[in-house]
């Protein structure tokens, strides 16, 4: 399917100063009929020295892409369970093969809000989503903490640094089977956790995860939103001004350009 050109919403595209550029770097942002974010999140991949490439939910082939991002909203067949459906469009079956570690690095994957609740349907990440436990569509400003800092989206964070972005979710509780939780914290595989209140319900507090070989990452707040100041989360420089959630996207373009360098893109999970 032909897809629209981008008018920008905000100001210039550029990339954020001081970002690590890596000429063609291609980061495919796929659409859904019923996305909402897509286009935010392939804003967040330009501001961060990346181009966003848009891929359709039904197509049958990748292309050219060093990336992908799941991004969120809604997805079709989610009034049956989150993901559920969507998991079996043709993109996502090509998204899965190239996510695969086992033969080498696996594309780096990024799943958000709806986009990881798809990941966790297609088992490319473990657990699931169900509704909030206040059963309440919940919108705001949240605090999280970076749990893993080896995944290729999380390699520009420091250990247990502090970020706020924001979060909206009706179906947000991440829920596991106590053998799955002990499994992730065992091996490091919570990428990020709540801070302060936990917003939906989740096991453990987490708010997203990571698959074993760190190429694959899910998480339930919108980073995406917090790239531009001015446009973002409240935070001590003033109003609107958080910009943490850049370095999501700064950080798997870094990766991207280590493994040109010769390096694991995904370097594996703590």
């Amino acid at each position: 399917m032909a897809q629209a050109s981008e008018t920008p919403l905000i100001g210039e595209t550029g990339s954020a100063s001081g970002t690590p550029t890596l000429d063609g770097a291609r980061i495919g942002v796929v659409t859904f009929p019923g996305t909402l974010d897509d286009r935010d999140a392939a804003r967040a991949v330009r501001v961060a020295g990346g181009t966003a490439v848009p891929l359709w939910h039904a197509d049958d082939a990748l292309g050219d892409v060093d990336a992908v991002i799941v991004p969120g909203g809604f997805s079709y067949g989610d009034y049956l369970r989150a993901g559920a459906i969507s998991r079996f469009a043709p993109l996502m079956r090509r998204i899965a093969e190239s996510a695969d570690s086992s033969a080498g690095a696996g594309l780096p994957v990024l799943g958000i809000c709806n986009g990881f609740q798809i990941l966790t349907e297609a088992h490319l990440l473990p657990g699931s989503m169900i509704k909030n436990d206040h059963l309440r569509f919940r919108c705001s400003d949240q605090v999280l903490r970076v749990e893993n800092t080896s995944t290729a989206w999380t390699a520009q964070f420091t250990d247990d640094e502090l970020i706020t972005v924001p979060l909206k979710n009706q179906d947000g509780q991440y829920v596991a089977d106590a053998a799955t939780l002990e499994q992730l914290e065992a091996e490091g595989r919570v990428a990020f956790r709540y801070v302060g209140t936990n917003p939906n319900g989740s096991r453990q507090d987490i708010a997203g995860v990571t698959n074993a070989a760190g190429n694959v990452v899910g998480l339930m707040p919108h980073p995406e939103h917090a790239v531009e100041a001015g446009f973002g989360p409240d935070d001590a420089t003033g109003m609107r001004s958080g910009t943490d959630g850049l370095t999501v996207f700064t950080s798997v373009i870094s990766s991207l350009a280590g493994s040109e360098a010769g390096s694991d893109p995904a370097g594996g999970a703590a």
